[in-house]
Formats: C-alpha cells, sequence, structure tokens
C-alpha cells in the first residue's frame, strides 16, 4: 500500500463526491428542475433542519477532541457560523427564516416530532461516527465541502427561478454558504492533508468522505421514498 502524494490524495478525496455526492440524488434532480410542490418542499425543509442544526453539535464535538489550539482557533469559527452570536443570526436562524417563507412555523412545524425515521437516523448516525472516529477522521468527514459551493450555487439558482413563491430575500443561507464552505473547506483540506499522513489513514479519510457522502444520500432516500413510495401510489389510488 503506497502513500499518496497529496495532489494524489486530494484527487482521490475528490473523486468520492464525482462519484457519490448527494448533488446526483434523484430527489435533488427534482427539486433542481422546479418539480417539487409546496408540500414536497417543506417537508425537506423540516427534514434538513434537523441536520442544519446538529452541524454545530458535530463541530463542538470535534472541538472538544482537537488537541491543537492553533486548529481549534479556526474551527470554532464553524460553530459561530450555524449557531449565530446574541448580535448576528447564524445558519441555524437563517433555515428557519426560509421555512417561515415557505409557510413553515418554527414553533409547529420545524421541530423534531416531524422528521421523517430516516432522517434521525442518518444525521445521529454522523454525530456518532465524530464522536467515536480520530478526530482527524471526523474533520476528514467534513470534506464533503469540497462538493458543496457547486450545490448551493444551483440550488440558489433553481429556487429563484422555480420557487418564486418564496421571497428572495430569505434565501440568505444559501448565498452564505457560497462563501463559508470554500473557506472551511481549504482548512479541513489542509489539517487532512497534514495528520493522515500515513497510506491507512489516507484511505480512512477518503472511507470518512465516503460515509459522510452515504449519509447525505440517505436522507434523501427518506425524502424520496415518502414521496415516491410504490406503496403509496397505489394506497392513494
Amino acid at each position: 500500500m503506497e502513500l499518496w502524494s497529496n495532489e494524489d490524495f486530494t484527487a482521490h478525496l475528490r473523486q468520492v463526491g464525482t462519484d457519490q455526492y448527494h448533488d446526483k440524488h434523484p430527489f435533488h434532480e427534482l427539486m433542481n428542475h422546479g418539480k417539487l410542490d409546496e408540500d414536497q418542499l417543506r417537508t425537506w425543509c423540516v427534514n434538513r433542519m434537523y441536520y442544519q442544526k446538529n452541524i454545530p453539535v458535530k463541530d463542538a464535538i470535534l472541538l472538544s477532541k482537537i488537541p491543537h489550539r492553533h486548529i481549534r482557533q479556526t474551527w470554532i469559527q464553524r460553530i459561530l457560523d450555524h449557531d449565530g452570536t446574541p448580535e448576528v443570526p447564524g445558519g441555524i436562524e437563517q433555515w428557519l427564516v426560509m421555512g417561515e417563507a415557505m409557510g413553515l412555523s418554527r414553533e409547529k412545524d420545524m421541530i423534531d416530532e416531524n422528521l421523517l425515521p430516516g432522517t434521525k437516523y442518518a444525521v445521529d448516525a454522523y454525530l456518532d461516527f465524530v464522536r467515536t472516529k480520530p478526530w482527524f477522521i471526523g474533520i476528514a468527514s467534513s470534506l464533503t465541502e469540497l462538493f458543496a459551493p457547486k450545490l448551493h450555487k444551483i440550488r440558489l439558482a433553481a429556487f429563484e427561478k422555480h420557487y418564486t413563491w418564496i421571497n428572495p430575500s430569505a434565501l440568505e443561507y444559501m448565498r452564505i454558504r457560497l462563501k463559508q464552505a470554500p473557506r472551511d473547506c481549504d482548512h479541513g483540506l489542509a489539517v487532512t492533508l497534514e495528520y493522515c499522513n500515513t497510506p491507512e489513514l489516507q484511505r480512512e479519510a477518503v472511507a470518512a468522505v465516503q460515509f459522510k457522502c452515504n449519509l447525505l444520500w440517505s436522507q434523501l432516500d427518506a425524502l424520496y421514498y415518502h414521496f415516491e413510495s410504490p406503496t403509496r401510489a397505489v394506497l392513494e389510488k
């Protein structure tokens, strides 16, 4: 088993997204072509909210495990980006604002009781992953950010074109992530290249990105099956 160069290691990490990132999921394709109705879009928003609000929880778990102050000093920004501060709203608040623009109530609709089981299982599995894996493998799993800017750009354009019933000013989360994701990715990739420095750890890092892609795909599987289930179609006839 050979040690990859940084260039080859990065190429292997990127290849995972080329093959497996959830921008290729049928549910996303329907979304991006304006084929979702209002109920489907609201259900996506509610379920994705569980992932959004657990991102800073995941990052706090990682922060508690990272032994190096200089890495923690940068990583903590991710928590602030999503949780926000008393003065500056973060990504979670921006997601709630988007939900409200879709006609959802943050108190009655965007709550855990309305989750699909597959959503909760997938997100909870991610928290367990970062709890149990070495901190640098947990960081490697965040490198789906390599592929996220393209997704956010396409999704934002799709919302502005096809879902005009949503106030465009409520889509700030997507706009902000176009700037934040590349910054976060640069840092996460640098840490991964430095600390995943054996053939075994390099391949474990690639597997971590594959795990994260599978997790994101599974969340959309739950939504797609919820709306496209053959059993549901038969029952509704």
